[in-house]
């Protein structure tokens, strides 16, 4: 018993080592973005702000790259992330599911894809993209992903075969067409699966950095990103740490949202993956 309590003991202060170490971070961005210039570099160094200043946020407010910045990037977000978690759902309910020649070569090509680095690809497509004069337009964000993710595809493909053909066949009798059966029963089984990956999707594309900076010129065509890495370029050489802190406090604020609405789907998807596998 005293080894178990040991072991217990040990195995808490190793996880509360490791919380202090990735929330301290985040406490401290929070704690810099409530002061003033002088006070980041105050010794020794105040975890609570005395006083707390939101001069900040207020002159981070009246910038307007940050406004189109948040539009642009909620505008990419949401359009690739929902309509891309559909029909990468509907992609992975074929593959698993429906009766299709060379379906699982054409599965294994897909997978191919995921073994290209993007630096690979990057020339061509913005070569592509340029001639079609989708250069400093949203579209190149938007376009591509709305057809649907890899990754997800594959995860929803094997949480599906955990699901019994018979589901699919006793609709069939019934008369069901394949998009009923697909939002009417499968849809609804899947759905914590498809919450977890559509989180991990969203925080991948509202914090995407490398391709605004590639395809988006304008400054009011340019996503938050790039417009807190402009910032950081023009205000770190005036020690002006606090103003970029707090657009990175703005940047975080709705993917925690996200995280916190979805938190239980995505428990959900990891005890029932668990429990399948």
């Amino acid at each position: 018993m005293k080894k178990i309590k040991l072991s217990n003991m040990l195995i808490v202060l190793i996880l509360s080592l490791g919380a202090i170490i990735m929330v301290g971070p985040l406490l401290w961005m929070i704690s810099t973005s409530l002061k003033d210039k002088a006070g980041v570099f105050q010794l020794p160094p105040q975890w609570i702000p005395n006083p707390v200043r939101f001069d900040a946020y207020k002159r981070l407010s009246e910038l307007d790259t940050l406004f189109s910045g948040i539009k642009n990037t909620v505008i990419v977000s949401l359009s690739v992330t929902i309509i891309g978690t559909l029909t990468s759902s509907l992609a992975a309910f074929s593959f698993a599911k429906l009766r299709m020649p060379f379906k699982d070569v054409l599965f294994l090509l897909l997978l191919a894809a995921l073994m290209i680095p993007y630096p690979a690809v990057m020339i061509p497509q913005f070569m592509m993209f340029s001639k079609i004069g989708w250069v400093d337009t949203l579209l190149p964000l938007i376009i591509p992903g709305m057809f649907g993710n890899i990754t997800m595809i594959f995860f929803l493909r094997q949480y599906l075969s955990n699901i019994p053909d018979s589901i699919v066949e006793a609709a069939k009798i019934d008369g069901a067409g394949y998009l009923q059966t697909f939002f009417q029963l499968i849809f609804p089984l899947i759905r914590p699966a498809i919450a977890a990956q559509f989180i991990l999707w969203f925080m991948g594309a509202w914090n995407d950095y490398l391709a605004p900076l590639i395809y988006l010129n304008s400054p009011e065509k340019q996503t938050l990103q790039v417009v807190i890495a402009n910032l950081n370029a023009a205000y770190a050489i005036q020690t002006d740490y606090p103003l970029i802190m707090a657009a990175s406090v703005v940047s975080l604020l709705p993917v925690l949202v996200v995280f916190i609405i979805f938190q239980k789907q995505i428990i959900e998807s990891v005890a029932l993956s668990g429990m399948k596998g």
